[in-house]
This record gives structure tokens, sequence and C-alpha cells, in this order.
């Protein structure tokens, strides 16, 4: 970096550029936000996992579990009272059980620990997005006709992903700095 009459600094290179882009919020109490946000909503994509897979009583009552051998999607695909329906209604199977499991609980691991924020942010953002969708907030009668949950959770991940939220009280520096994501700065 080198320095401007102004006092502040210029990025002269692409190892500049990336410890910049490191310092994105410089505050440590926002640092300290940002990561208590990245794990409460980490808790939002595991809880159902965990609820889903065991009938923990909550959303799914025991005799309901995956476990149990019960499809963790076929009841709210089935319940779905909007004109996609009857699409999101076909998506019910084990295909669809699966990538959704796996796709909470991906999403949540990677926000717990603060690793791969970016890949979390597009998976999760799309999980998301679909439940926004299958919600149809369009309705009258609806809470907001716009924003729901969905859409402030996909905001709050992508908000993550951009400014390292990881990188506090995660492993964020050290996924970084491992031979996994190397020079791909996506997978960071």
């Amino acid at each position: 970096m080198t320095a401007t009459a102004a006092g502040s600094t210029t990025v002269t290179d692409h190892a500049s550029h990336e410890e910049d882009a490191a310092r994105v919020v410089t505050r440590p109490g926002a640092r300290r936000a940002l990561a208590l946000c990245r794990i409460l909503l980490a808790v939002v994509f595991l809880w159902p996992v965990a609820d889903k897979t065991f009938g923990l009583g909550y959303a799914t009552p025991g005799e309901r579990a995956w476990i149990a051998g019960n499809s963790p999607t076929a009841g709210y695909l089935g319940s779905i009272e909007s004109p996609l329906a009857g699409g999101f209604a076909a998506l019910s199977g084990p295909a669809v059980d699966w990538l959704f499991m796996l796709g909470m609980l991906g999403t949540g691991l990677a926000l717990l620990l603060g690793i791969g924020l970016r890949v979390a942010a597009v998976a999760g953002g799309l999980l998301m997005l679909s439940l926004w969708l299958s919600t149809w907030p369009f309705a009258a009668g609806s809470q907001n006709p716009l924003v729901d949950q969905h859409l402030v959770y996909t905001a709050l991940l992508a908000a993550l992903a951009l400014t390292r939220a990881g990188d506090t009280w995660g492993l964020g520096r050290a996924w970084a700095a491992s031979p996994v994501p190397g020079s791909a700065s996506w997978l960071r």
C-alpha cells in the first residue's frame, strides 16, 4: 500500500487488496456483533436438522422423525397452499429430503465454524429463497407481502460472507490460510 497526501492508503497490488479486504469491518464491537449474528443464524439452520432428524417434539414429534422412517420435507411440501403448491409437492421425495437436510446442515456448520461463508451464503440463500417462495407472501392475509424472515436471513448471509464474519470467534482466518481454499477466494 502507498500513502496519499490525505493520509489514506491506496491498494497497489493484489496482496494488499486481500489485506484491505480483511479490514472490511474494523471496529471490534461491530466484528463481535457480526460474529454473534453468524452464530445465531447457524442455530437457525442447525435446529431444524436436529428436530426433523430426531423428532425433538417442537416442530417435529418423535413419531414423525427422520430416523423413524419419515420424510423431513413431505409434510411441509404437501401442506403448501399457494399457486406454486403443485410444483413444491412434486419435489417431495428422498433426494429432496437429503438435499434439504444436507444443505441446512452444511450451511449451519459453515456459519458455526466461520468457514466457507461465501458458499454457505449461496446455498443457504437458495434454501431461504425457496422457502420464501413456498410461503407465497403475496397472498392477502400474509404478514408482509414482500419481506419475511427468509429474505432477512438471505441478506444476513450475504453480509456475513462479505464482511468475513468468520474471522471473529470462528476459524475463518485459519481456513483462509489452509490449502483447502488456497487462492480460490470463493471458498473463503
